[in-house]
């Protein structure tokens, strides 16, 4: 099979194919034929290792990952095991930790972050959906205990996770309003925020409001800029792993008032909540986001185009005839 991999760390020319042998499933695992996959930010971080921090997970010296998280595919073979699910079935969800999705077959354990992919998405939709969309949810319905009625922030709504966050607000039935470009508000609008602010004119910082959430999904704020706009016991949330943040997460971490956050969201997903979302999009209360699509053996390409920080949703790569 094709596999994408990492032999150094570097620009998106040190993209490599490798022919491995298709996987067997062990005893409670199942075989997926990919047939869909994104390329993310994070896929980017780590393959240059920007920050630096990232070779303390990914390998010091050299990758040590095939990269691509979120995945969809049909069901070729399953471990004796095997109890959830049948040969034939399509799926998606995500391959967790190990990593290795950009590639042409992965093995999954049958307990993994998987779920039926929705009946009314293809491919290439279901996976747009499992990429944004479960890093949203464990922030805005877990980290940050989001209610009907709240007014919620939302920094970067336009990108991958940013747009689901928009979605999954107005599902838990609060006020949304949406950072991003002007020349994105159509589509955040389309998506459910109820007031925009863009940034390229606006520092949305310097706005006034009381929010009990803001959530930045792209990581250009901080909570210090963003403290007098929270409400009394709001909660700021931010997605990258900066230093300050964590310094602001032990300084709030006792007080009754304003909260910083952060989550490894990558650490902490459960099978329920793709399942959750495959109900959301099954019943039209979430639908994909998408840039554009590559095919496999474009993916540099698609690398280039996700650093240059201006995309719509997700960026998916297709694999193979489907």
């Amino acid at each position: 099979m094709k596999t994408v991999v990492y032999k150094k760390y570097g620009s998106p020319d040190v993209v490599e194919f490798r022919e491995m042998p298709v996987p067997v499933p062990k005893e409670n695992e199942v075989l997926i034929k990919i047939h869909a996959a994104v390329v993310t930010p994070s896929d980017c971080a780590f393959r240059k290792a920007d920050p630096f921090a990232i070779r303390l997970v990914g390998g010091l010296l050299k990758p040590k990952y095939a990269p691509g998280c979120e995945l969809s595919g049909e069901i070729v073979s399953i471990g004796k095991n095997v109890q959830l699910f049948k040969v034939g079935e399509q799926v998606f969800g995500s391959a967790g930790t190990g990593f290795g999705a950009h590639a042409e077959y992965k093995c999954l354990p049958e307990s993994g972050v998987l779920a039926l992919k929705p009946s009314n998405m293809t491919y290439t939709e279901s996976v747009a959906i499992a990429d944004g969309a479960l890093t949203a949810l464990l922030f805005l319905r877990d980290r940050g205990k989001i209610k009907s009625g709240q007014k919620v922030l939302i920094n970067g709504a336009s990108g991958a996770v940013g747009a689901y966050a928009v979605q999954l607000a107005k599902h838990y039935g609060a006020n949304v309003t949406a950072v991003c470009s002007a020349g994105n508000e159509l589509l955040v609008r389309s998506l459910g925020a109820d007031e925009v602010i863009d940034y390229t004119t606006v520092d949305f910082t310097k706005t006034v409001g009381s929010y009990d959430l803001i959530f930045d999904a792209v990581g250009k704020s901080s909570f210090s800029r963003c403290r007098q706009l929270l409400a009394p016991k709001g909660v700021y949330m931010g997605t990258v792993p900066k230093p300050g943040l964590f310094l602001q997460m032990l300084l709030t971490s006792r007080s009754r008032g304003k909260k910083a956050i952060f989550s490894a969201t990558g650490l902490n997903q459960r099978p329920e909540n793709v399942a959750f979302l495959q109900e959301l999009a099954e019943a039209g209360k979430i639908k994909p986001v998408i840039d554009r699509t590559y095919e496999l053996e474009n993916i540099a390409e698609a690398h280039r185009y996700v650093e240059l920080g201006h995309k719509k949703g997700n960026v998916v790569i297709t694999v193979g005839e489907h």
